[in-house]
């Protein structure tokens, strides 16, 4: 049985900054959205096998788990599944996010808080420029030469973009610049969908030493929507790889960056001995360039984690507080601007690796630990029992795009309560896998579709769109602005920008994270 923490005493530990420690929300990423201390990762129970030996990968690791506090027991329940799993040091929040909130500590809503708020505490304290929507298509239509560059992932730049706009994710606009505005006198607008990755990435070219005039655009693309401006919809503009040039300016950058910060380097010969002490301190190394060049090729055991998100979303990546970060690349420029980024929100034990891509590497997707996975009784498409109960899992936009004909659908974690109580029940999910990992969850008569919804789909079998099925709340998702329906949306734009611009004071009064500039 998992000890519990208060939390007085946990606020003091996450505040002291001493040793290792894992603050894992269980709920799901809906009810996170709505309220959750500033340092706790979310990670749903109903993915806790998925994605835990990631985000956790040392089972000495002090582990601190939570739910809502009220009758759910699913912090109990995913410390017990951590302690089968041989982590050795968990323990419950006592009275969960209640608990916490009774105590008097900050609850903040939204999603990737502390990057959030370090972007706003960026353009306050340095005083990031910033042009408006309305001066930026000024600009357009007087033919101003100019560059508009849009830090975000290449799928998020697919769904909505500036009209001209290319795509060059954050760790990239360093690594490209000088071929993408070779002239100083090329204006370079910087922008993301709201403020962070603007902020972050416009500093970045600034604190390299770029000559050009270089502005955040104000409120992104929600900031151009909001105007009454169209975005564009599909677009994949990206620039060319850098040249040789490029690279060599922007490894000089960032080397000033670097030193700027203190950002310490480690030799070949230190990360191998870090490797061998994995299992007294955790140690992640991040490959911080593009996914299509790690999946080309990556040093054995690294991460993907492209540097603007690592930035942007470190909570998904770095679970384990006061960890060993070492981040890698091919020639140091992306790993050192985004360690100087690392170290100025607060985490203070992150190293660059040279030379980590010199050595025998592996290519295609980052392997997944999935823990927990047994035998389990499967049944085909096409031998599905007569009267069946199909239970879907998959997430419930998925669900809601494309289903079984006649399937329901839930959360894994509220599995048990969806049973019907007689007949036959066959869980699925769009592979397969998370199906599989709840078949362990609940006894009785229960079998997994072998293939899941994907391999009914590809038999021609009947499917169904829409939200009909759907078994208790759906709270597996947090909706950003764009995801509202179309009435909704701009109000969710404003509430998501106000929302935004007032973190920093929270973040004071929370006192568990301390920025620099």
């Amino acid at each position: 049985m998992a000890d519990s923490v208060s939390a007085v005493a946990l606020h003091a530990r996450l505040r002291d900054d001493e040793g290792e420690l894992a603050f894992l929300d269980l709920r799901e990423r809906g009810a996170h959205g709505r309220g959750h201390p500033l340092l706790a990762t979310c990670l749903p129970l109903s993915r806790l096998e998925l994605d835990i030996d990631r985000l956790v990968p040392r089972r000495g690791t002090s582990v601190v788990v939570f739910d809502d506090g009220f009758e759910d027991d699913r912090a109990a329940r995913g410390a017990a599944t951590l302690e089968r799993f041989g982590y050795t040091n968990v323990s419950l929040l006592d009275g969960g996010l209640e608990g916490w909130f009774d105590a008097g500590r900050e609850v903040f809503d939204g999603v990737h808080v502390p990057s959030k708020a370090f972007g706003e505490f960026v353009e306050q304290e340095l005083e990031t420029p910033h042009i408006s929507a309305d001066e930026l298509a000024g600009l357009q239509a007087a033919n101003t030469d100019m560059v508009v560059l849009d830090s975000r992932p290449l799928r998020e730049f697919r769904r909505m973009s500036l009209p001209g706009g290319a795509n060059l994710p954050g760790a990239e606009l360093v690594h490209r610049i000088r071929d993408i505005a070779p002239d100083p006198d090329t204006l370079v607008v910087v922008n993301c969908a709201g403020r962070t990755r603007s902020i972050i990435g416009a500093q970045s070219l600034i604190d390299a030493g770029v000559p050009n005039r270089v502005v955040a655009l104000e409120n992104g693309t929600m900031g151009w929507a909001l105007s009454g401006r169209e975005l564009e919809h599909g677009s994949d503009r990206s620039p060319a790889a850098p040249s040789e040039a490029a690279r060599a300016w922007a490894g000089e950058a960032a080397n000033t960056v670097a030193e700027r910060y203190g950002v310490p380097m480690i030799d070949t010969q230190t990360l191998t001995r870090w490797r061998a002490e994995s299992g007294e301190h955790t140690l992640y190394v991040c490959d911080v360039r593009g996914p299509e060049e790690y999946k080309a090729g990556h040093m054995p055991g690294s991460l993907s984690t492209p540097g603007g998100q690592l930035v942007q979303a470190t909570d998904s990546y770095l679970a384990t507080h006061n960890a060993r970060v070492v981040l890698v690349d091919d020639d140091g420029a992306r790993a050192r601007m985004t360690a100087a980024w690392l170290k100025r929100m607060g985490r203070r034990n992150v190293h660059v690796m040279d030379g980590a891509l010199a050595g025998e590497l592996e290519s295609g997707r980052e392997p997944r630990n999935i823990l927990g996975l047994g035998e389990v009784r499967e049944v085909a498409p096409a031998e599905l029992p007569e009267g069946a109960t199909i239970i879907d899992l998959a997430d419930s936009r998925r669900f809601a795009r494309g289903h079984i004909a006649g399937a329901e659908w839930t959360v894994r974690a509220r599995l048990a309560a969806a049973l019907p109580q007689d007949g036959p029940v066959v869980l699925t999910s769009p592979h397969g896998l998370l199906a599989r990992l709840a078949a362990g969850d609940v006894s009785g008569a229960v079998a997994v579709l072998a293939g899941g919804t994907d391999a009914w789909e590809a038999a021609g079998l009947p499917m169904a769109e829409g939200t009909d099925g759907m078994i208790g709340e759906v709270d597996d998702r947090h909706l950003l602005p764009y995801d509202y329906p179309p009435d909704q949306v701009e109000g969710a734009m404003r509430g998501y920008l106000d929302w935004e611009t007032a973190l920093v004071p929270r973040i004071r009064r929370d006192d568990t994270l301390t920025f620099s500039a």
